[in-house]
């Protein structure tokens, strides 16, 4: 593809692409800064695009990509280790106990409703928070796919009720 034909594909897309680092970053400037470094990356690569192939889809992928590298970078930057002898920064006492006492609460009572669902809704969910696929969920308990999403929604919107109170 032409250099001024893909900047010109590229330029069409940016409405598009603002739209999907909205709906990445939930903030403005965030999906902003997004779309510029899936701009930038996507002219930087332009001799890896394969023409004739899905041009939207290369982009969506290249904004998704960087929105997850930027976020697992931002959960590794808010790790600390602390390097000192006597571990003084992971002793300090801090107002903690609160917000472990009302964690650990949350954690009950989100667990208190979830058991409280019968089986055939309880295992699926639980399968789906652990990291399983619907597939996966689907062939592990021989259940149709469609089932299998419908019960993991209905327990979500019964979480989103039961729940509403919490933060």
């Amino acid at each position: 593809m032409k250099t001024a034909t893909f900047a010109q594909n590229l330029l069409s897309m940016q409405t598009e692409l603002r739209h999907f680092a909205y709906k990445l970053t939930a903030d403005r400037d965030d999906a902003d800064d997004l779309l510029q470094e899936t701009s930038l990356k996507a002219l930087d690569n332009q001799e890896k695009y394969v023409a004739e192939t899905n041009f939207k889809g290369w982009i969506y992928t290249i904004m998704r990509n960087i929105f997850i590298n930027n976020y697992r970078k931002a959960l590794r930057d808010q790790t600390y280790v602390d390097y000192t002898d006597n571990l003084h920064f992971l002793n300090l006492s801090v107002d903690l106990a609160d917000d472990s006492m009302e964690t650990s609460y949350d954690s009950k009572e989100i667990r208190k409703v979830v058991n409280a669902l019968p089986k055939e809704f309880r295992v699926p969910f639980a399968m789906y928070v652990a990291g399983f696929k619907y597939r996966e969920i689907a062939d592990k308990l021989a259940l149709p796919l469609g089932t299998v999403k419908s019960r993991i929604h209905f327990t979500r919107r019964k979480l989103r009720e039961e729940l509403k109170d919490f933060k």
